[in-house]
């Protein structure tokens, strides 16, 4: 491809995305396909002759396009965000462009520095103590991993590096706690059976006072206590695990403490919801992902630590080919986490902040946070309906319920409806389960979803929940 065709065919892509952020709600929210459709469709080998870009993008468009699902559809109400923004995705395009390997300082300086300058602006944007520091991992479960190694290593005088796991360390986490916290463990070399979960009070967060049991039956067994995980805002139901009681615990104890904020750190950019963070001064690593909430494409981790040096510590190898003359005097993120080549994420960040403004961000979550609590209030009206859990967030778990169905009964009319109101093709809901309850989840947090859409979800639920008492 020349350098005319290369501009041509720029022009073309930048004009197809804009339209498809104007024409999204065109197409439906979840992908129409069946297994193994969009596989037949393609050849079995690859072309022996280069093809032309026209039909490389003709083929996009007639046959991948179909089998998306449209994460940045103002009716996404699954799972949880992944919103991007027009200058996430112009970042992306330059950071293509740049194509730039940034594991040092050395091989390319702006990339380390505008990294260490965002992460300080995210970090005083969310309300964490001046003295910390961070960076941009690629997902909240590698930064979760990152944290439990580091936890490893503190916990014994960093000898497992050298030597292995020797004695059993014991991990502590909720009930509700994301699965990456027991991957991560596993990966780590703790064990599963190594990992003891917490029980949860009727709002689904941790209970500080079993937590302390579980501490002390360990230790009492002759087991290590070594780390804790907390969650701010939990993947089922948006629970918020008492942060300050459980640091406390951990520095009476001599325990790490992680928060796993992914989702819900965003919204500590508010004023008013910085107490979700209260008592992160405790803790020694907090994760949250702008790449969720924060108008910035996949993948963009923020993590942050009290001490980097013991991060540093963990991580830190050095191959004479990676020695430079800057070594001391300058911050290698290639030491700072698991990955020796690192993208540029920091451009597409930057350019998030500056073009939005804190204010800007800050205005986004607190419409999602009101449109949900309006969603909240549609339920609230209807006696058929009830809400299963505390709305913290931006995060609904309800179900339809007449009061005259058993627990199956309901379960089983709960997961049509789900499929009844996904058929529609419009939004997109997930569900969950709690106390054995089928939950459906929707959480508001996309870029382009307004009341509006909000109100269509209501009025689509509400009329498939009225053909299910037909």
């Amino acid at each position: 491809m020349d350098d005319q065709q290369f501009r041509k065919f720029g022009h073309e892509f930048i004009d197809w995305v804009a339209d498809y952020f104007n024409n999204i709600e065109s197409y439906p929210v979840l992908a129409r396909v069946q297994p193994g459709e969009i596989k037949g469709a393609l050849p079995s080998a690859p072309p022996e002759s280069g093809e032309s870009m026209e039909k490389i993008f003709a083929d996009f468009k007639k046959t991948i396009l179909p089998g998306m699902t449209h994460w940045q559809h103002p009716g996404w109400f699954a799972y949880f965000p992944a919103n991007n923004s027009p200058a996430s995705v112009l970042a992306e395009v330059l950071t293509a462009g740049l194509a730039a390997q940034c594991m040092i300082w050395q091989t390319s300086p702006a990339a380390a520095e505008l990294e260490e300058t965002v992460m300080g602006w995210l970090r005083d944007m969310i309300g964490l103590p001046a003295s910390w520091s961070g960076v941009i991992q690629d997902t909240a479960s590698t930064a979760t991993l990152c944290s439990l190694l580091t936890a490893r290593e503190v916990r014994t005088d960093f000898a497992s590096n050298r030597s292995g796991v020797r004695e059993p360390l014991t991990v502590y986490a909720s009930t509700e706690a994301h699965s990456s916290v027991e991957k991560g463990i596993k990966i780590a070399g703790f064990g599963s059976e190594n990992l003891r979960t917490i029980p949860v009070d009727e709002t689904f967060a941790m209970i500080p006072d079993r937590l302390e049991e579980a501490i002390r039956e360990d230790e009492r067994r002759g087991r290590r206590p070594c780390a804790v995980v907390v969650t701010v805002g939990t993947t089922s139901s948006g629970a918020v695990d008492p942060l300050r009681p459980i640091g406390e615990i951990c520095r009476r104890r001599g325990l790490w403490l992680h928060v796993d904020a992914a989702y819900a750190g965003t919204a500590a950019v508010l004023p008013e919801m910085r107490w979700l963070l209260d008592g992160a001064h405790l803790a020694d690593s907090v994760v949250f992902n702008p790449h969720k909430w924060m108008l910035t494409n996949f993948d963009c981790s923020a993590y942050f630590v009290r001490d980097p040096g013991a991060l540093i510590r963990t991580f830190e190898i050095h191959p004479e080919y990676l020695k430079t003359g800057k070594d001391a005097v300058v911050k290698n993120y290639r030491d700072w986490g698991i990955q020796l080549g690192r993208r540029f994420r920091a451009l597409k960040l930057w350019f998030v902040i500056r073009s939005y403004g804190v204010e800007g961000i800050r205005s986004m979550v607190r419409e999602h946070l009101r449109l949900a609590r309006l969603f909240a209030s549609r339920l609230e009206a209807r006696p058929d309906f009830e809400i299963l859990a505390p709305v913290i967030l931006s995060l609904v778990c309800f179900r339809w319920n007449d009061g005259r169905k058993s627990g199956e009964e309901l379960n089983a009319l709960n997961k049509t409806l789900l499929e009844r109101v996904n058929a529609s093709g419009k939004v997109f809901l997930t569900h969950t389960s709690l106390n054995g309850r089928f939950v459906i989840r929707l959480v508001v947090g996309q870029r382009t979803t307004t009341e509006r859409h909000v109100r269509q979800a209501w009025e689509i639920i509400a009329a498939e929940a009225g053909r299910l008492e037909a």
